[in-house]
């Protein structure tokens, strides 16, 4: 089971204090035990790209983050770049304002224009935001997501004062089906909120306590 979970996990360091040397040590940590990917901000991909490479791990790292509030341009830009640096995944955050604003042709747009960019080379995992919308809102942004052609939703980015919670990611699971998978990220921090997670359907899990997740202790901050 500790190894079904390890390969759930996206291990994540996304503070804006991160060193080189944090990075660096969340890779070998990410190799050592086995997790799907690592998940960091855009400018460290190169150095992830190189420390992982040869191995099972994936970089991921994260576009519009973590307020989803640039141009679509923008986001196409960052995703082609974060490939180009060995950007493996991509997890971008939706135009939030526009989904509340009811202009469901933007957020549908500026979604598939990160799928576009990715195509045959990323995969994407739409951010909804989910401690900023009603359920309704949700299962809106989980349908436009699989509309674009995303592969993943996520619950959170871990710095709009929520993360993921069972019942999001219950709801998540029923809108999108088998359509897409469904990653939940903010606020998982031991083994027993893991698998609740899995359980009600998310087949991805961001966190920063990945290590101590499969130990079975509790980490600390979860970004």
């Amino acid at each position: 089971m500790t190894e079904h979970i390890a390969k759930m996990i996206d291990h994540t360091l996304l503070k804006p204090e991160a060193t080189k040397e944090q990075i660096i040590r969340l890779c070998h940590e990410a190799k050592r035990h086995g997790f799907a990917s690592v998940c960091i901000n855009p400018t460290w991909v190169k150095t992830a790209a190189h420390e992982l490479s040869g191995t099972d791990v994936l970089v991921c790292t994260v576009i519009g983050f973590p307020l989803g509030a640039t141009t679509s341009e923008t986001k196409a830009f960052e995703t082609n770049n974060a490939i180009e640096n060995g950007a493996r995944e991509v997890d971008m955050v939706i135009n939030i304002g526009a989904l509340k604003s009811g202009d469901v042709e933007l957020v549908e747009r500026d979604i598939r224009a990160v799928v576009e960019a990715a195509a045959g080379k990323a995969l994407v995992k739409v951010i909804i935001e989910t401690s900023l919308l009603s359920d309704e809102e949700k299962v809106r942004a989980c349908q436009l997501a699989v509309k674009a052609g995303a592969g993943y939703v996520k619950t959170s980015t871990g710095f709009s004062g929520g993360g993921a919670t069972v019942e999001d990611v219950a709801l998540m699971r029923r809108t999108v089906g088998d359509k897409a998978g469904v990653k939940a990220s903010g606020g998982i921090r031991d083994r027993e909120t893991a698998e609740a997670m899995i359980e009600a359907g998310a087949t991805r899990i961001g966190t920063s306590s990945g290590v101590a997740i499969i130990s079975g202790q509790t980490g600390g901050a979860d970004y």
